[in-house]
This record gives structure tokens, sequence and C-alpha cells, in this order.
């Protein structure tokens, strides 16, 4: 995969399926620094924050280079795209967050936009699966909208695959899980995290 087929699929259809982002030893070295218990997730916005597990059940943390090496590298990847879009499509992004998700067994999330347009700093959408064993059944899936609520794909979580869109653009969903699923959501930000 050339970076110039994903700028040029991000700029284009909104979109790009990224196969192979990572290998299997940088997933498992990812996950090793991973704590065991993790939050519940929550939504809405700062003061207007809850859990509500009728919309979504997965568990998350936020990642923080303290955490360790194979973290930092995962960062500093990142932050490499984050420089090339900037470069390529002047996206004015100026930071990167994301943390790692979890879904029991059950879970689901339902559909939904990761930045409502205009009203936050979220820009780019990126979520890289961590499943080594999936196989089809398993559940999981994203299922990702157009603005019309059209159906435009289903994506199997396959370990190592990332897929990178417009936050403001795509409302999607993650299908039930009949195993557990494990990613990592990211978000490229066009405002600094202080």
């Amino acid at each position: 995969m050339s970076l110039n087929k994903f700028i040029d699929s991000l700029s284009t259809q909104g979109w790009y399926v990224w196969d192979d982002f990572l290998t299997s030893s940088e997933m498992q070295a990812i996950k090793n620094c991973i704590p065991d218990t993790l939050q519940d997730a929550r939504i809405g916005h700062q003061d207007t924050l809850q859990g509500n597990k009728a919309i979504r059940g997965d568990q998350t943390i936020w990642l923080e280079s303290e955490m360790g090496k194979p973290i930092v590298d995962y960062l500093e990847k990142m932050e490499s795209i984050r420089q090339e879009l900037n470069c390529q499509c002047y996206m004015g992004l100026r930071d990167f967050e994301t943390h790692f998700c979890r879904y029991p067994n059950g879970a689901f999330y339902k559909k939904h936009i990761d930045n409502f347009q205009g009203l936050g700093k979220r820009k780019v959408t990126t979520v890289v699966y961590m499943n080594e064993d999936w196989k089809a059944g398993d559940g999981g899936e994203l299922v990702v909208y157009d603005q019309q609520d059209n159906q435009l794909f289903q994506l199997e979580p396959v370990a190592g695959r990332m897929i990178v869109f417009m936050s403001e653009e795509f409302p999607h969903e993650v299908l039930p899980t009949q195993q557990k699923r494990e990613s990592l959501a990211g978000w490229f930000l066009t405002e600094k995290i202080l």
C-alpha cells in the first residue's frame, strides 16, 4: 500500500481501508501494554458524559506514551500520517488522540457520528482492528453509512486492518459481537490536546 493511494482515497471518497497496517507482533506488543481493567465507555461531551449500555457496550482506556515503547511506536506512526495529511491535503490537523477498545461478547455501538459538523475538533477517524482469531460469525463488523442513511459498506474487523474516514461525514455502527473484539480507535484533531 502506498501512502499516495491512502491520501487519494481519503481525498476523493472520504474513507480508506488499509490492510496489514499493523503486524501481528506490533499488535501483541501494544496489547501487552494495556492493563487488564478498562473503563466502561461513555457517550456525550465534557459535562454531558454518561454511560449508556443501550447505545454502546465497549470498555476503553486512553493510550499514553508512558504506557510503553509499543504505544510510543504506534503514536509515532500515526504522527507521520498526520504530517502527511497536512502536507498533501492541507487539513490543519494538530494532534491525535486514541484509545484501546474492548467489546465483550454481546456488546455493540449504535449508529453515531464521531463529530457533528463544525461542533468539535475530530476531523479524521481511525480504527485499527486487533482480533487475530476473528472469523465470519464472530460479529463486531463496522457498518458505514452516507449522509442519507444508505449503507455504504460493512467491514470485517480483521487483525491489522485500519479504516480511516472523515469524522463528520460518515455515520457508523458496530454490530453486536459474538466474541471479544479489540481495536484502537483514534482521531486526528484540529486542536492540540491540552
